[in-house]
């Protein structure tokens, strides 16, 4: 179904995680249609998780949402690795 898999690892970055949702978003692409975008929250502190539910709330078939406790970038990205249905993947820092 989607084309490409975004990855995004979550940790402390809420004055940048809308910003980096919405590039993806925004694709030119078609988010709709062709991106499936995987957030995972690694043990963020601040207030990600709320974010990251709004964006889940507006685009359920799009997104995946994943919460771990605090374990570091390549935890993250592995978690996301497990779960992502496309070939094609690509990484993208929040910040």
């Amino acid at each position: 179904m989607f084309k490409v898999s975004v990855i995004i690892p979550i940790w402390n970055v809420e004055d940048y995680l809308a910003d980096a949702i919405d590039s993806v978003i925004n694709q030119t692409c078609g988010f709709k249609e062709n991106i499936e975008l995987i957030l995972v929250n690694d043990g963020s502190p601040d207030n990600c998780d709320k974010i990251c539910r709004a964006y889940l709330k507006k685009y359920p078939d799009n997104i995946i949402y994943i919460e771990q406790e605090n374990r570091g970038l390549s935890a993250a990205r592995n978690a996301a690795l497990e779960v992502a249905s496309c070939g094609c993947i690509a990484f993208l820092d929040s910040d």
